[in-house]
């Protein structure tokens, strides 16, 4: 199972994958969305046509997430000391807005059709939504896959997106199935049948979101992360405990804040050795770790090889 501890991928070469399979998911929307919206006019589907506009909104999300990438990837400088990273974060922040404003507009789009009187859809509305449901599913267990491997808020983001997408698809397609089943009874259920599209949208706008916003509020990453830190930090000689660990996402990696005790008898310099050899272990052993700070402290008396006797 890959998890942040995992990520053996550079930066750069993590960018470069995130932005094809964002690509790729630009791509598979684009059709979908040209596919649905001919389809829902040509027979007069509510649901089919709000499922092909969401798919159009997510063409827009996927930009967003390309862009945050390409962005995200260049180096520090001395504006940013810490990189760019966090410009792929505002991407999956922007995703999950974009999905709730498209969700409250194929809501009101949809409920303003019901009563009005027309020739009911004919049964092209199924094979796209079918196909709809398969491109979906594929694009959804890529983008999960690729973005848990490298730590892409932005791409897990578009992945949720995706996923509530083949959601939407089967609302619209029972929508779409009790209208053919019942024209004269059922015809409004086409047009419900969008507005509960627009309502899945705006759920996984929030639902999207939440993890982005945590990132930038700078939550402290999961317990498994901060254990591999300070077993990697204690695992280099002189290193007697580790006081405070903090760790923050800048992008698609750890930024490490830490608090180093060593033997209060040691010089200087030894103390700037020992933590430079931290600092080298945490990154060689966390690849989900850009850089430690490592501030040093002498350690306890009762630590101590030396006092302690």
């Amino acid at each position: 199972m890959n998890s942040v501890l995992e990520i053996e991928l550079s930066d750069a070469g993590a960018h470069r994958l995130g932005r094809r399979v964002a690509l790729a998911g630009m791509v598979g929307s684009g059709l979908l969305a040209v596919l649905n919206i001919a389809t829902g006019i040509l027979i007069g589907s509510t649901s089919v046509t709000a499922a092909g506009f969401e798919f159009a909104g997510d063409v827009i999300a996927s930009a967003a997430v390309m862009l945050g990438m390409i962005y995200a990837a260049r180096p520090a400088d001395a504006n940013h000391p810490y990189g760019h990273g966090r410009s792929e974060i505002l991407a999956g922040l922007l995703v999950g807005m974009i999905l709730t404003g498209a969700g409250v507009a194929i809501c009101l789009r949809s409920l303003d059709r019901v009563g009005i009187h027309h020739d009911p859809p004919t049964i092209l509305g199924i094979w796209a939504l079918l196909i709809t449901i398969v491109v979906k599913g594929l694009l959804t267990y890529t983008k999960f896959h690729f973005g848990r491997q490298i730590g892409s808020a932005g791409l897990i983001a578009d992945a949720w997106n995706d996923a509530v997408d083949i959601l939407a698809a089967l609302a619209a397609l029972t929508a779409l199935g009790l209208t053919l089943s019942d024209p004269e009874r059922f015809l409004a259920a086409d047009h419900f049948g969008g507005a509960a599209v627009g309502l899945l949208v705006i759920f996984t706008g929030f639902r999207v979101m939440w993890n982005p916003a945590l990132e930038l509020m700078d939550t402290m990453p999961a317990e498994p992360v901060l254990r591999a830190i300070r077993e990697a930090a204690l695992s280099v000689p002189g290193a007697l405990g580790v006081e405070k660990c903090f760790a923050r996402k800048t992008g698609l990696r750890y930024h490490v804040d830490l608090h180093l005790e060593v033997a209060p008898h040691l010089s200087v310099y030894d103390s700037h050795e020992i933590a430079g050899q931290v600092r080298s272990r945490i990154r060689e052993r966390v690849p989900a770790v850009a850089d430690v700070l490592i501030h040093v402290e002498p350690a306890p008396l009762s630590t101590d090889p030396i006092a302690g006797g």
